[in-house]
């Protein structure tokens, strides 16, 4: 099968104009056949302060109520879908940028309230793979904003770690996956105030046991979450790093399982 990567870029990455243009030209040489899906959530988050709607987060995912949805939808969708497709155009990269609801790229149920009721929250069901695959045997590289809908009408929030993870799920019946999750960090790490503190692989037990540690915490639990799931549908390799590093052997390679025990 031909390869495919799969770049997900969140954090303040997307935010300050220094980081995104170096990780948009970074991207821009990537070889063969590639897809970016982005997030946005601290722009939301400013947005949202300014309009005076409040922000809750539970376990690094957005409570959405329809205030907050109307906030997603301009800052994800809008402003820096867009803003990431005019960069990508300028360094030759032929990007379409897409929310689920276009060409019914990725549908989605609202998430039942359980314990918690995350609102106007979308837990993904179909990706539209053969429509990607399409684009992408075009020469079209997608760039998937964190959006989904229902397909009855409705736009809904989607986890943007969640979209790159089942889109690279989807797609890994089509090509050989890589899917690389890249921010402002060097991958996932032991102390979060030590950047240095990468651990270089991680598998499934000691992902669970750091977690029940509060080692691996908040937007780092659905982002490994996701990780786990990918390797399990088929994905290639999973790997967590620095945004300046995407094209490099560093940050955090995730499996399923290890060789040799790593000591944390």
């Amino acid at each position: 099968m031909n390869k495919l990567t799969i770049i997900k870029v969140g954090g303040k990455i997307v935010e300050e104009e220094e980081s995104l243009k170096q990780l948009l030209n970074d991207f821009s040489k990537i070889e063969g056949n590639k897809l970016l899906v982005h997030g946005g959530g601290r722009s939301a988050t400013k947005l949202a302060e300014r309009l005076g709607i409040e922000n809750r987060m539970v376990n690094g995912r957005r409570i959405t109520d329809k205030e907050t949805l109307d906030v997603v939808t301009m800052v994800y969708g809008g402003l820096v879908n867009k803003n990431i497709v005019a960069k990508l155009q300028a360094l030759g990269v032929n990007a379409l940028g897409l929310t689920g609801a276009d060409m019914n790229t990725i549908r989605s149920e609202k998430r039942p309230v359980k314990d918690i009721d995350y609102g106007y929250v979308g837990d993904v069901k179909e990706v539209n793979a053969a429509m990607l695959a399409s684009l992408i045997s075009q020469d079209v590289v997608p760039v998937l904003a964190p959006l989904t809908h229902d397909k009855q009408g409705n736009i809904l929030n989607t986890n943007a770690d969640t979209i790159a993870g089942e889109t690279a799920k989807a797609l890994a019946k089509l090509f050989d996956v890589s899917l690389v999750y890249c921010f402002e960090k060097n991958g996932v790490l032991r102390d979060e105030n030590n950047d240095n503190s990468v651990i270089p692989q991680l598998e499934k037990a000691d992902f669970e046991r750091l977690m029940k540690e509060n080692v691996i915490q908040g937007g780092m639990i659905p982002k490994l979450e996701n990780a786990f799931e990918s390797l399990d549908a088929g994905v290639k390799e999973v790997i967590i790093t620095h945004a300046s590093q995407i094209s490099k052997e560093s940050g955090t390679r995730v499996q399923l399982t290890v060789s040799s025990k790593l000591i944390f």
